[in-house]
């Protein structure tokens, strides 16, 4: 967000977010909604372009577009990148076709040349041929008028951000806690194991917000519930905020409980290999590995019946670590007061949430689809580390969304989207009873995003409802 920025905001604490919440509809429903996203959040915030293994050359590109602005993110050496809005200034052609059946477009360039008169750039964006150039009586000699625009681009953990307000604030300061609580992962390490995006009936916001808790695990995904308990706890860092299991039983709880790698239910040397096999072949072969599912497979065999919990997890993460080791797959050292705070999954504002492990991570992302609120850009990619030079050549493909391409969890996800955008516009829905304790990290998003958009629009649940609520905006257009 913009340091200079004076956007009126309602001033909810931390502690606030514990307490019932409420937010209306409006961000999900209201066209003018994702109109005002344009300048008041997607031109202020830093935002997931793309990763660094997909552009690894010198002249390599990729386009990533966004509420109707495009821009280019290419590498101009081999350790610096730029980005560019993907425009000429002539008369305002793209430089790079993205058409809409494209999840982003990936190239390689010596120079980006205007498919339109010509007008050619070299990768530092500067311009290098305009045709009949005198033409201009010399007003064109002004570098500034006839160079590429330029935005400010960065990386961390192996992705790509890009922001588009001059004035942005440096993107580790933008993460805040999440660089030293992630970081030790290493996802700069891991590769795209698989990538696939769809377009959907439903808000970006509707989208993202599924991916937010496990509290709806119990209702959505009931066959998991006979390997394992779900309970969950939620909380914000900064902008951000990051979602863990948590064991009502406090004996049984490890450093790893709290993420996707645990125990699951009774004998643990048998349910904590149903509970992984089973997210791991449910969720597209992702949130898991094949190492980790194959020495989950022997526990059984190695320890004794009886073996406490801890001693089960931390048989299970040493023969993971040694049989991957073997293979040339170096695990990062993370101590278990690292893995336990960094819990199960994290949200990052405003559209990028990752579900990490030690050598695996299930990411989405979501964003507006033109200026319709009934419709979103949905993607999910898994990554992972692989020994070296042995890592999956990936595209993004387009996948309907059903079981047979997704698998069987992000299909039960997606017949909840749909259809949670259409009841929000029902006039008997009262409003949203966000979870206090589990769906913090939903609470927070909405506090940060009406700071940004500058809407009154998230309060304490027995606080008096603003006038210009959601709803009745919606009324007034009609």
């Amino acid at each position: 967000m913009s340091k200079k920025s004076d956007i009126p905001f309602r001033e909810l604490t931390d502690e606030d977010l514990a307490e019932p919440l409420t937010y209306n509809t409006e961000a999900f429903l209201s066209r003018e909604y994702v109109v005002e996203e344009r300048e008041l959040l997607w031109a202020k915030v830093w935002q997931m372009a793309g990763r660094l293994e997909e552009i690894p050359e010198v002249g390599d590109f990729l386009t990533y577009n966004v509420a109707e602005e495009s821009i280019i993110v290419v590498r101009v050496e081999p350790d610096k990148l730029k980005a560019y809005y993907n425009v000429c200034p002539h008369r305002g052609r793209q430089l790079i076709n993205t058409p809409d059946d494209k999840n982003g477009v990936c190239g390689k360039k010596k120079n980006f040349v205007c498919g339109f008169h010509g007008w050619t750039y070299s990768l530092e964006g500067k311009n290098t041929h305009i045709l009949d150039k005198q033409d201009w009586k010399g007003a064109l000699d002004d570098e500034s008028r006839i160079c590429l625009s330029e935005l400010s681009v960065d990386t961390w953990g192996g992705w790509i951000y890009i922001n588009m307000d001059p004035e942005c604030e440096p993107l580790l300061e933008f993460l805040g806690e999440v660089d030293r609580i992630l970081s030790p992962f290493q996802f700069e390490k891991m590769r795209f194991k698989w990538r696939q995006w769809a377009v959907y009936p439903c808000n970006w916001k509707t989208a993202i917000e599924a991916f937010m808790e496990p509290y709806h695990v119990s209702g959505t995904h009931s066959q998991l519930l006979k390997y394992g308990q779900f309970y969950a706890y939620s909380k914000p860092y900064g902008l951000h905020g990051v979602s863990g299991f948590d064991e009502r039983d406090a004996s049984q709880k490890t450093s790893q409980s709290s993420g996707v790698a645990r125990a699951g239910l009774g004998d643990p040397r048998i349910s904590t290999y149903e509970l992984a096999r089973e997210n791991y072949e449910t969720v597209n072969f992702s949130a898991s590995t094949e190492t980790l599912i194959n020495a989950a497979s022997r526990l059984q065999h190695e320890l004794p019946e009886g073996t406490p919990v801890q001693e089960v997890m931390a048989h299970w993460m040493k023969s993971a670590k040694a049989d991957d080791a073997a293979r040339g797959v170096i695990w990062p050292e993370l101590t278990p007061a690292q893995q336990s705070e960094a819990g199960l999954a994290w949200s990052l504002f405003p559209n990028q949430t990752i579900l990490q492990g030690v050598t695996f991570a299930l990411c989405y992302r979501t964003r507006p689809y033109g200026d319709d609120p009934n419709k979103c850009i949905f993607e999910s990619y898994a990554l992972e580390r692989y020994p070296e030079g042995e890592e999956p050549e990936t595209e993004w493909v387009y996948a309907e969304p059903t079981g047979d391409k997704w698998g069987k969890v992000l299909a039960q996800d997606f017949a909840n989207m749909e259809w949670v955008q259409k009841g929000m516009k029902s006039r008997g829905f009262r409003g949203t009873l966000p979870n206090p304790h589990q769906e913090q990290k939903i609470t927070n998003f909405h506090r940060h995003l009406a700071r940004f958009m500058g809407k009154d629009s998230i309060r304490l649940l027995d606080e008096k409802a603003p006038t210009d609520s959601g709803k009745k905006k919606k009324k007034s257009k009609k």
